[in-house]
């Protein structure tokens, strides 16, 4: 028979090299946010970066041996803060299940500012971003074309709705939206994306 300490006789949780390191990651590809949502790829530098946190260069080169290195760390955090989730786009359907992610993404201007300023710099092949945002493109695009999918077998969406062409424009529409309100805030991005949705899905 296997028993438990209390919380108070139980000895204290010694946080390893790897939880500190972790920590110490996550602090970088923090500030690194900040940095190129504010100065893009190019104008922001690992230096900028390590004096944003008290770092050293070679602390930050330790991490994030190559500043490519750090920008996929930043764009992958970026993505997985998101807020979507795939259970309630099949349970309510893709419109309330996008419209919640506008709203959601209305409280992280900073990370939408960091993927309209980097994908921007990503549209040349040279850059070190530009297959990632291919990537990501195509997947959302397919993504939200299985999920139209699954609601036009279930009456939710119209028979006459393209679920391929529909997924790309949707992914085009909800950028330019964003973009739009980033540029000016008093924009009701989630009432123009609830207009449009209606429209598009009809």
């Amino acid at each position: 028979m296997t028993t438990t300490m209390p919380p108070s006789a139980q000895p204290p949780i010694r946080r390893g090299p790897y939880a500190k390191t972790a920590q110490r990651r996550q602090e970088i590809v923090e500030a690194a946010t900040n940095v190129f949502a504010s100065r893009g790829y190019h104008g922001g530098s690992l230096r900028d970066i390590a004096r944003q946190i008290g770092l050293s260069l070679t602390s930050v080169v330790h991490h994030f041996p190559a500043k490519s290195d750090l920008l996929e760390a930043v764009l992958e955090n970026a993505d997985q803060t998101g807020g979507w989730t795939l259970g309630l786009a099949r349970t309510e359907g893709v419109k309330v299940a996008i419209l919640a992610q506008v709203d959601f993404n209305l409280e992280r201007k900073e990370l939408l500012r960091l993927l309209a300023i980097v994908s921007s710099e990503a549209s040349d092949p040279a850059h070190p971003a530009h297959q990632w945002f291919v990537d990501r493109y195509d997947n959302l695009a397919s993504g939200l074309a299985k999920l139209l999918e699954y609601d036009i077998e279930r009456g939710r969406v119209s028979a006459d709705v393209d679920p391929e062409l529909t997924g790309r424009l949707l992914a085009a529409m909800w950028d330019g939206l964003q973009l739009q309100w980033l540029l000016d805030p008093t924009q009701d991005m989630h009432g123009q994306m609830d207009a449009a949705l209606n429209r598009l899905l009809q």
